[in-house]
């Protein structure tokens, strides 16, 4: 069985404490984890600039170039790997088995991290708003006849990582062509690491600490800017902290105008997989459908679509759903979502796919099948439910009523024709990013940020003058 140490600024590290990892369905033993403490976390980064440091030693060109190596070597080399080696398949496998996500699911999430590796200069150009890459690395430079400076906020940047969506590892990889270091948690994501050793990324410039919640509190607090992803609880902690960047609940939807409300049979499809693809467990995964009229057809029908998904082996090309794989999860949410259909009007339109009830348990995981929920108005308790299984609830509410009523929103999909509700939806604030037309939610530009700048986050422009 494989060994996954910490590192410790690029330095292999076997703990004492070991987490046994099993696989989620069948309890085959998987891999071992040395784990961290908030101690090593807090010594570690007492050297945290000796990261950026190292990375300031190579040119910004130099360093794209091995983030480009990295892309091919991660989707197609066999990378050393704690006490051994781990084949693309191997890591493919290996975490599905400690996601619960289908093996199919974990090959496009590698997809498109390789993506995103591959076009990482066009994405930097874009996030920089094309700004020359040596004055980020130098402080300061003129261009266009313009001196510009930047100042880097932070040597490191603490990522405390979920572990049960592996997409998000997508958003920390423009951080080392930036030269800014990177520690890690919970780092599931070792042959990631591994790919940019290989491609001659200095090892210093990276920590790995796998661990409980107290190793990534301990990352958070010593780490001048940090993302962590998590609940609604998660982001009412870290509001207001200019040094965290949370990632949390989406609440992403699709919004139809009076004009296109009749016409939602064109759009169904776009609609099914905003709500289904990736198991529903990304953030940009459609929640809710908010429509002037016709929602009980359009719940209806999604029902038709998603209600006879049910759980398959993980290795089965057609699976669409991830396992639960903590304890008490998928039970506590099929319960709360039971309560809040008490509420009048409000009805769960594919309990008829379901004679056994949404919840299937098995011995070492559950899952929670597909479920849509027809809601009268806005007004009720369930038109703000949002949950990591394909769950999307059908709410009927005027269009004037609309953007007032949905909510803090990371990705709308507006569908209208209509220039003045368009405007509309380019002026609301509490809707992050915004598709106008038939795009699915789950469907990102990466030359756009996802949620917040990363480079905006990182670095700080101020006055800067230089005697001649």
């Amino acid at each position: 069985m494989i060994h996954f140490p910490a590192l410790r600024w690029g330095t292999p590290y076997r703990s004492l404490d070991i987490d046994k990892v099993v696989h989620f369905d069948t309890g085959e033993p998987v891999a071992e984890v040395s784990q961290a403490n908030p101690g090593i976390v807090a010594r570690d980064l007492r050297k945290a600039a000796r990261a950026r440091q190292v990375l300031r030693e190579v040119h910004p060109a130099d360093l794209l170039q091995m983030v480009k190596k990295a892309a091919e070597l991660f989707s197609t080399a066999e990378l050393p790997l704690g006490d051994g080696t781990q084949t693309p398949d191997e890591f493919v496998r290996q975490q599905s088995a400690t996601t619960g996500l289908p093996e199919h699911m974990c090959r496009m999430n590698m997809e498109k991290l390789r993506y995103v590796l591959d076009h990482i200069d066009e994405i930097l150009a874009s996030l920089t708003r094309h700004l020359d890459p040596g004055i980020l690395a130098r402080g300061y430079g003129e261009e266009d006849g313009v001196m510009r400076s930047y100042q880097a906020t932070t040597s490191v940047l603490g990522m405390v990582l979920p572990s049960n969506s592996p997409g998000v590892h997508s958003l920390w990889l423009p951080i080392i062509p930036l030269q800014i270091g990177l520690v890690l948690k919970p780092g599931p994501q070792e042959p990631m690491t591994q790919a940019f050793f290989e491609a001659g990324v200095p090892r210093e410039a990276v920590a790995l600490y796998p661990g409980l919640g107290e190793v990534g509190a301990a990352v958070l607090n010593n780490c001048p800017r940090s993302l962590i992803f998590g609940g609604t609880a998660t982001v009412e902690q870290y509001a207001g902290n200019p040094a965290v960047q949370v990632h949390g609940p989406g609440f992403s939807k699709i919004l139809l105008g009076d004009d296109e409300a009749d016409n939602w049979e064109q759009h169904l499809d776009l609609m099914v997989d905003s709500v289904l693809i990736n198991s529903g467990r990304s953030c940009i995964n459609c929640s809710g459908i908010w429509t002037p009229r016709n929602g009980r057809a359009i719940a209806a029908a999604l029902a038709e679509r998603l209600g006879p998904i049910a759980p398959l082996p993980p290795e089965d090309p057609n699976a669409a759903l991830a396992a639960f794989t903590v304890p008490g999860q998928a039970p506590a949410i099929s319960a709360d979502i039971d309560a809040a259909l008490d509420e009048g009007g409000v009805d769960e339109v594919t309990a008829a796919h379901h004679p056994d009830g949404r919840l299937v348990s098995r011995e070492r995981c559950d899952y929670l099948r597909p479920t849509v929920v027809y809601c009268p108005s806005p007004d009720v308790a369930m038109a703000k439910k949002e949950y990591m299984f394909p769950f999307v609830t059908v709410v009927e509410c005027e269009q004037r009523k609309m953007i007032g009523a949905i909510g803090q929103t990371l990705v709308a999909t507006g569908l209208t024709n209509d220039a003045r509700f368009e405007q509309e939806l380019l002026d609301a604030r509490n809707i992050d990013r915004l598709n106008l037309g038939p795009i699915p939610t789950i469907k990102l530009n990466w030359l756009q940020p996802h949620e917040g700048n990363i480079v905006d986050f990182l670095f700080r422009p101020r006055a800067f003058q230089r005697a001649s």
